[in-house]
């Protein structure tokens, strides 16, 4: 983006309103379809196996494209990369809500996912890009963070309304008039940015090689529910799979215009915080979707009744990541944030070990209840999480690392979802085999489910302390930006994006314990009124 384009004041504001738009209707419709699959089961026949593809196609599509996504972002430019995929996705809704066929859904939802795909990838990336100061870059990420934790959750709501008070068409058909209004709007406010182009390098072999890859890759995680994990043809997916991630990776240590920079990964921040998402996102994920399962097949509760249940976690997740997760960020810095928001994480799913096997002795309000208030912490983990993963982009490379990041996410939902559902099924099981009654197995497949969740998340804690660098002395350490990303990165004299560029970290704010007058000092009186070196010091 050049400078000359970027928005000022207000403008920056209603820019990441059409992007925080554009993300709430995208990750409103990965959770709107799950509560509207029995009706859309029974008004277009899908056979139980064949249904699960209206969830599978989308996620297969939008998992694999993320960071080819990004790329073209940085390439062909990040606003037209999102007025583009906002387009598609929906255009893909309408043939979606007209469908008459099982495999007409299907195809729409494959559309869908890639329309996501490239909106998405490049969202983040614009934010850090826009928001160069530090604090308010804190405030737009929690915004960003407000908008996926209240689209996840309000979207099982919307869906069960929606279903119940229209038809399963409406869950898409509510997406035209949104997505609509996103994509002009988008081309009015958002700043226009050429991209570096296509000459700066598209990488067609890695291109094919981690598009691929990741597209096997999610496939063969969502057909273990089917196959099952030791199976030969899941044994021999994921080695493939492997292998082309694994060429992936040495085609971009050789490519002189690499897909995805490897010297992202140099910076301990970065690579320790896209682990530590991997982990986080595996339990919360797979914590959504189960806790609703329990729910609906163990409380008896109704597609809308579950969606109201979970309101509650939305509510504090939005509330915590949009007013307290900037203030305590800027007083605290993103590691402690992100620490104590994963013990609030771990701590609820830990409640949820302790459910009553007889659903006559469950309340809701001492058994459920705690644990969506300390899902709160989700408030914090996501802003935090998102600045640190975003610290290592480059104005030039902001949509693949932003890309990156979004694929990490959705690579640790599908893995979570799958294998703890398998867990939970395998105990339910053995449970009902030695004899338990049908509620009681259930609860005890579930509770092992909340139990490993809660050791995922505590295992992220445990990998934030032992990687995770502490801010410096004398302020918030700026992302992207001071010593440690200079030297992690070995990106001193190109800067990272705290250092020369619009990116996650402010280039003003990048010393640690500069004043506000020296950081909006011009730097040629800087210059003038810089203090001579003492005489020992090599000059």
């Amino acid at each position: 983006m050049n400078a000359t384009d970027a928005p000022q004041g207000r403008s920056r504001w209603f820019a990441l309103a059409i992007l925080c738009t554009g993300a709430l209707m995208i990750v409103l419709d990965g959770s709107i379809v799950t509560v509207a699959l029995p009706a859309i089961q029974k008004d277009l026949g899908f056979s139980p196996a064949d249904l699960t593809w209206t969830v599978n196609a989308y996620m297969i599509a939008f998992g694999g494209l993320l960071l080819l996504a990004g790329r073209l972002g940085d390439l062909l430019g990040h606003k037209r990369m999102f007025v583009a995929g906002i387009a598609l996705f929906t255009a893909a809704s309408l043939l979606c809500g007209v469908a008459t066929e099982p495999w007409t859904l299907i195809a729409a939802r494959f559309v869908q996912g890639v329309g996501g795909a490239l909106a998405s990838a490049v969202g983040l990336g614009m934010i850090v890009t826009l928001f160069t100061d530090a604090k308010e870059r804190a405030k737009a990420i929690g915004a960003f963070a407000f908008t996926g934790a209240v689209g996840a959750s309000l979207g099982q709501v919307l869906g069960g309304l929606l279903t119940d008070a229209l038809s399963w068409h409406w869950i898409f058909f509510i997406n035209v008039p949104i997505g609509l209004a996103t994509a002009a709007l988008a081309l009015v406010v958002l700043p226009g940015d050429r991209g570096i182009g296509l000459a700066a390098g598209a990488d067609v072999a890695g291109a094919l090689l981690v598009t691929s890859g990741l597209m096997l890759g999610v496939y063969t995680i969502v057909e273990t529910e089917s196959h099952g994990w030791a199976s030969g043809r899941t044994l021999g997916s994921a080695a493939l799979a492997a292998a082309l991630l694994a060429g992936f990776v040495l085609r971009q240590a050789r490519a002189a215009a690499p897909l995805l920079p490897l010297r992202v990964f140099r910076s301990r921040t970065v690579a320790g915080a896209n682990a530590v998402q991997l982990l986080v996102i595996s339990g919360i994920f797979a914590f959504q979707i189960i806790v609703a399962l329990y729910m609906q097949q163990v409380l008896g509760y109704g597609a809308a009744e579950t969606g109201l249940a979970m309101l509650p976690a939305a509510l504090t997740i939005g509330g915590t990541s949009l007013l307290v997760s900037a203030r305590l960020v800027a007083r605290f810095g993103e590691r402690s944030v992100l620490l104590a928001g994963l013990v609030l994480l771990a701590a609820g799913l830990a409640l949820l070990v302790r459910l009553p096997r007889d659903p006559a002795e469950v309340s809701y309000a001492a058994h459920l209840l705690p644990t969506m208030l300390l899902l709160s912490g989700g408030g914090l983990v996501l802003p935090a999480m998102t600045a640190l993963g975003m610290s290592g982009a480059r104005a030039d490379d902001a949509g693949v690392v932003s890309g990156l990041f979004n694929t990490g996410q959705q690579m640790g939902g599908a893995l979570g979802v799958a294998v703890l559902t398998t867990l939970a099924a395998g105990r339910t099981e053995s449970l009902a085999a030695a004899g338990e009654g049908r509620d009681a197995a259930l609860t005890g497949g579930f509770q092992l489910a909340f139990g490993i969740g809660a050791v995922l998340v505590a295992a992220a804690a445990v990998l934030t302390v032992a990687v995770l660098r502490p801010r410096t002395a004398g302020g918030p350490r700026q992302p992207g930006g001071g010593a440690e990303a200079a030297g992690a990165q070995g990106q001193g004299a190109e800067g990272g994006v705290g250092a020369k560029s619009a990116g996650a970290g402010s280039g003003a704010a990048s010393a640690p314990g500069a004043t506000p007058a020296a950081r909006l000092r011009p730097a040629a009186d800087r210059r003038r009124t810089r203090r001579p070196a003492p005489a020992t010091t090599p000059r």
